[in-house]
């Protein structure tokens, strides 16, 4: 299911984050491989993977925005919860599976265990970690991987931007003969070096906020509210789990090599409503 939300913030850093990639490509090949190595087999070779990264970007990136996060289906039927607070409706009910299901009184439905509630998509989220403006869409439990794949190719990225930037420095570049030309150049290297290193870091505290996250069994909400015992009647499996089960929950049981490929993804479980849902 492709989705896509009407969200200004997170439409505003999709156009950052586009900007910020076609930008960096177009100064790594038009300000540092062509002025320099234009006649080389490296300029070539450093072309063509830097844009093959980007390439992986864009494609990581459209997976984690358009994919469905793990959005909790509606009943098919209106539900009549008004009779919670005097006892009269379970706030819980266990499935036929031995599943706890909560009651999420602004979606006026039941919700399984670790979902929860997002005010900017305002339905219930399997395995809700947090709203990424960045990728205007939940992070969940069916688009987590896509988000850690487009953390990883920015990461790999603005490595590689840095690295062919010394490269190029140590080029004579003819047009740089030209002031215009020179300073023009050093303007864009300045600029992609700053840009390389901020969303690198950032990348990388995010990435590494996402895999402590899954080697504790805990979403960012659920570390939030404190309840990494029990959350929406789930209890924390990280100790009887090992570090390859819990990865394998986000990338699924393939090779550790198809867990950075977009265009693959971890198998859903599905769950059986507490009530005769037409989902």
């Amino acid at each position: 299911m492709v989705v896509f939300r009407n969200d200004p913030c997170g439409i505003v850093c999709l156009f950052i984050t586009y900007f910020v990639v076609l930008y960096s490509d177009y100064v790594v090949i038009e300000w540092l491989i062509i002025p320099t190595m234009f006649d080389s087999i490296w300029g070539a070779f450093h072309g063509l993977v830097f844009n093959i990264i980007v390439f992986m970007i864009f494609l990581s990136h459209l997976r984690a925005v358009l994919s469905d996060p793990g959005i909790v289906p509606l009943p098919s039927i209106n539900l009549d919860f008004s009779g919670m607070k005097a006892g009269q409706v379970p706030k819980k009910l266990v499935t036929k599976d031995g599943i706890s299901w909560s009651i999420c009184q602004k979606c006026e439905a039941y919700r399984p265990p670790r979902a929860h509630h997002c005010r900017i998509c305002r339905r219930c989220i399997r395995k809700m970690d947090h709203h990424c403006p960045w990728i205007n869409n939940c992070v969940g439990e069916f688009n987590q991987k896509y988000f850690i794949q487009f953390l990883f190719y920015v990461g790999v990225a603005g490595l590689y931007a840095i690295m062919v930037t010394v490269i190029s420095w140590t080029y004579d570049c003819p047009i740089c003969q030209n002031m215009i030309h020179k300073n023009a150049r050093i303007a864009h290297s300045i600029i992609l070096v700053v840009l390389s290193l901020l969303f690198g870091l950032f990348v990388i505290a995010i990435g590494c906020d996402q895999f402590q996250a899954i080697f504790e069994d805990e979403t960012a909400v659920e570390h939030v509210k404190n309840k990494s015992g029990s959350v929406n009647g789930y209890r924390s499996t990280k100790d009887q789990k090992s570090k390859m089960m819990l990865l394998q929950e986000v990338f699924g049981k393939g090779s550790v090599f198809s867990w950075m490929l977009p265009w693959r993804s971890a198998r859903r479980v599905p769950l059986t409503p507490p009530v005769d849902w037409d989902v």
